[in-house]
């Protein structure tokens, strides 16, 4: 792993926060030349520091009205359970985060429907039927404080 000088470090900060800004933007933001600012991006790209490049959406204004966070608890704890568990609940669409955890729980799942009624149909049609699940356990969120998607440089 490389080590980030400062100019790197703004760098990820300003693209954090703002994918779209250009290079011409970015280099004047950064007192360098566009093909400096050019070949740090790649570099940073490569490296891995920047897996991907997304737009963040309104989820209200293309219809996702219910976040919930799911507990999952599940019936094994096997290599082969946890494996399948994570390669099955992957491919919902729903299913916006997965996070195994330590504690009392197997996995956090942050999901996101239309309403309660599609998570309804998610949870008994989709991620209840799995065979490695054994409870679940919902908490619907009523209100979003914050939601940040940049990390603390």
């Amino acid at each position: 792993m490389m080590e980030l000088d400062d100019i790197d470090l703004k760098l990820l900060r300003l693209l954090q926060h703002d994918a779209s800004l250009s290079n011409k933007e970015l280099s004047f933001e950064l007192n360098k030349s566009i093909a400096a600012v050019h070949e740090r991006v790649k570099k940073l790209k490569r490296l891995g520091y920047i897996k991907k490049t997304v737009a963040i959406l309104d989820r209200h204004k293309i219809g996702i009205g219910l976040i919930s966070f799911s507990q999952v608890f599940l019936k094994a704890h096997t290599f082969e359970v946890l494996n399948e568990f994570e390669k099955e609940v992957a491919k919902f669409p729903e299913v916006m985060e997965c996070y195994q955890m330590a504690g009392s729980y197997d996995f956090m799942l942050r999901i996101a429907t239309k309403d309660m009624d599609a998570y309804h149909i998610f949870l008994r049609h989709r991620l209840a039927v799995l065979p490695q699940v054994n409870t679940v356990q919902t908490y619907f969120v009523l209100s979003e404080t914050k939601s940040e998607t940049a990390y603390p440089l």
